[in-house]
């Protein structure tokens, strides 16, 4: 019991950066109690900025074109980074742009334990964002960042998984950028040589936007069992999901996974639910689905003696970023319940449903909007 409990102070000033940081936790903490009230971070980030325990950080190694408006980005972690994720998990980022750190999840786009050719063997990590006209982050990690920014991580997370070993029979329906979660999966199938018999269905504008189209390509010529169908949206409108029975007569057989627009997911989820088939699928979201907006107010972050001004259709996580608060979040769409805050005066909006929370009540900020003055606890 006594060593338990020296153990837990020791690891306690690194706790926040791993849940599973082990014996380098207990070192890290150990180092940062007796350098306290200074830190190790005040002395390593000298060295190399990814020896931190404050923070997980990354250091972008490769930036790489995938289409006109998309790229992967190749992210070496720092200390702490637990590379024992499952295959379509996301992960948050957040890059410093103009003084201001902006943060967003994507999608990671590897299996894990990945190491690319050129890195030294070095485990890495990858995702891969889509430009989009009304995005500033993901335009300038598209076109903006370079091979050596430092960012900051946030631990992989999510539901939208695929068990090892895969089903027997695996349909994909993806569009856009909704195929990078798939792109894991499919990526951890092909080195295990565990590809059953797939079929994926990708929709996109063009040809010319479809992400990762060689890699698909060859992913089938390794494994006939797997086949990927395009259906170009610019030329033959969008995928009629009644004409699956004719591409696909076995669809109800196989186990699901769908990702792309939130029209197109509440469509498949519809078609699930009516054929009785939703314990078949899976679904993930990129963005809450915004059916109400607040009357937005002045927002004030207690702790942090920091206060915004926001119209009605700002959530309250990206007021407390745009003010410089280090803002708990995770999934940013409503589902993981990591940046849930109490309101402490004031009033505030679910931008979902338009549901109203009042002063004690319980916030997930990245769903929810000032409705007036607004106080919260951090």
């Amino acid at each position: 019991m006594v060593f338990k409990n020296v153990r837990e102070w020791l690891e306690a000033p690194a706790a926040s950066v791993a849940e599973r940081g082990g014996r380098l936790n207990v070192l890290r903490g150990a180092v940062a109690r007796v350098t306290t009230p200074l830190l190790p971070d005040d002395y390593l980030h000298l060295a190399n900025p990814l020896w931190s325990a404050r923070e997980l950080r990354g250091r972008v190694v490769e930036v790489r074109k995938e289409t006109a408006d998309s790229a992967t980005l190749v992210i070496k972690p720092g200390w702490g980074f637990d590379f024992k994720y499952q295959p379509g998990q996301y992960i948050g980022i957040g890059i410093l742009v103009e003084g201001r750190w902006h943060w967003r999840s994507y999608s990671l786009t590897c299996p894990p334990n990945w190491s690319e050719p050129g890195h030294g063997g070095k485990r890495v990590i990858s995702i891969a964002v889509k430009a989009m006209p009304e995005g500033f982050l993901s335009s300038h990690l598209v076109n903006g960042v370079k091979p050596g920014a430092v960012i900051r991580l946030q631990a992989p997370q999510g539901r939208f998984v695929m068990s090892f070993p895969p089903p027997d029979k695996v349909l994909f329906l993806t569009a856009g950028s909704g195929i990078t979660p798939v792109m894991a999966m499919l990526r951890g199938m092909d080195r295990r040589e565990r590809v059953t018999d797939v079929v994926h269905l990708h929709s996109a504008r063009t040809a010319e936007d479809v992400m990762f189209g060689n890699e698909l390509r060859a992913l089938h010529d390794r494994h006939p069992s797997f086949s990927t169908h395009l259906h170009l949206t610019g030329e033959n409108g969008k995928f009629k999901l009644t004409d699956l029975d004719e591409r696909f007569p076995d669809w109800r057989d196989r186990e699901t996974w769908a990702c792309g627009p939130a029209a197109m997911l509440d469509e498949i989820e519809k078609h699930w639910r009516e054929a009785g088939l939703s314990d078949k699928l899976h679904v993930e979201r990129f963005e809450a689905e915004r059916s109400a907006i607040g009357e937005g107010g002045t927002v004030t972050f207690a702790k942090s003696d920091r206060s915004v001004e926001v119209d009605g259709a700002t959530s309250l996580l990206e007021a407390g970023e745009s003010a410089g608060v280090q803002m708990p979040f995770g999934c940013r769409m409503g589902i993981c319940q990591t940046c849930v805050l109490t309101l402490s005066s004031g009033h505030a909006r679910d931008l979902r449903n338009g549901d109203e929370k009042r002063e004690g009540d319980k916030v997930q900020t990245c769903i929810s909007a000032a409705a007036g003055d607004c106080t919260l606890e951090i």
